[in-house]
């Protein structure tokens, strides 16, 4: 009996200690749906406690690195009736509690501007002692689909096979939907989708299959669109559409040698007139005068005496005179030879006439 009365407090205390640990518990909830990039995202984690539980109240978030022999990284926690924020670098300004004062029992977090780093498995952890709980859940982060590139591939002439493709990108699998705008939305008949790969083809094309093509890019998390028009006309019209844009180009090519041509004529015409300039003689101008015959003109005539009574005693001192003009022409030159007036005729008189003429001859 004795032994039994001992044994008693121990199982006793387990039972309690087992209560209190229960008094503690975390509501049960979905994890969040998957999210794309850009996106915000409540990540829930409500508990209850009870009056046992008597200890401070403390909440942990912690998230799981990508190598999972790593630790946990903590985000943000609250202890003391105070918040913590996070300690990890991209995820500051980010990160934040749902309710104002978590201790009423919402310790759920919001994470705003996701990225794809925030992907992972994240742990929500409440302790008021004696009693702790800790709830697990994941987050996926993907990319949404980009605007696709819509274009069409090969010929659009009647009677031939028309391809449209489209073309996206973001977190996979990928998968495309066409339509053709109008009443119906409906694709003609002999077109063939491929959803995985993004094609539309339409096999031998008619004129009745032309008009504008919607393509949707959609993944788990999102989709985005593009449009293409599709012309099919006969192969005549096409012809004519070819000849007219090489006609075109032709008249292009003329009118780019025509402006060429002309520059380059007028290049041309105003150098050789500036080559020409120099030496324009012009008969309106009067020649400019002569600086030595101004100077040095003189006149056969008012030295007829002189010549006529020269010796050999006085012919010394003309010499010397006629030397020195000489000399002093040959340093100026003239601006232009004079000009000598015979006034006789060479006609058999002798030397008297040639004396006469000789008296009679100036120089300019």
């Amino acid at each position: 009996m004795a032994g039994i009365r001992c044994a008693a407090p121990p199982i006793l205390l387990v039972y309690l200690l087992a209560g209190w640990t229960e008094s503690l518990e975390i509501i049960p909830s979905p994890d969040p749906e998957e999210k794309a990039v850009g996106d915000s995202v409540m990540l829930r984690c409500q508990f209850t406690l009870d009056n046992t539980d008597i200890g401070p109240l403390d909440i942990e978030w912690s998230r799981t690195p990508p190598d999972p022999t790593a630790s946990q990284i903590i985000i943000i926690d609250y202890s003391g009736d105070r918040v913590y924020e996070t300690r990890v670098e991209d995820m500051k300004g980010r990160v934040h509690f749902s309710a104002v004062d978590p201790k009423n029992g919402d310790a759920s977090i919001n994470i705003t501007r996701l990225r794809s780093t925030d992907a992972g498995m994240y742990h929500c952890k409440v302790k008021k002692s004696p009693g702790s709980r800790t709830r697990p859940m994941k987050l996926d982060v993907s990319m949404k689909p980009s605007p696709p590139t819509c274009l069409v591939d090969g010929t659009q002439e009647v009677g031939k096979d028309a391809l449209l493709k489209c073309l996206s990108v973001g977190t996979p699998p990928i998968t495309y939907f066409w339509t053709k705008q109008g009443s119906t939305h409906m694709l003609p008949s002999t077109a063939i989708a491929d959803v995985s790969a993004g094609t539309l083809k339409v096999r031998n094309a008619s004129m009745d299959n032309s008009g504008v093509y919607k393509c949707t890019a959609k993944n788990r998390v999102g989709s985005s669109d593009c449009f293409i028009r599709l012309s099919v006309s006969s192969s005549s019209n096409n012809g004519g559409k070819i000849a007219g844009a090489i006609i075109g180009v032709l008249l292009a090519l003329l009118l780019i040698a025509v402006i060429i041509w002309f520059i380059l004529r007028r290049k041309k015409k105003k150098t050789t007139y500036e080559k020409e300039q120099p030496f324009e003689i012009r008969e309106d101008v009067p020649a400019p005068k002569s600086r030595v015959s101004t100077a040095r003109s003189y006149t056969v005539d008012s030295q007829r005496s002189s010549l006529g009574s020269m010796s050999p005693s006085n012919m010394e001192a003309y010499k010397t005179h006629y030397d020195r003009l000489a000399t002093d022409e040959n340093e100026r030159p003239p601006a232009h030879s004079p000009t000598l007036t015979p006034s006789y005729k060479d006609n058999g008189q002798g030397a008297e006439g040639r004396s006469q003429g000789y008296n009679s001859m100036s120089i300019v």
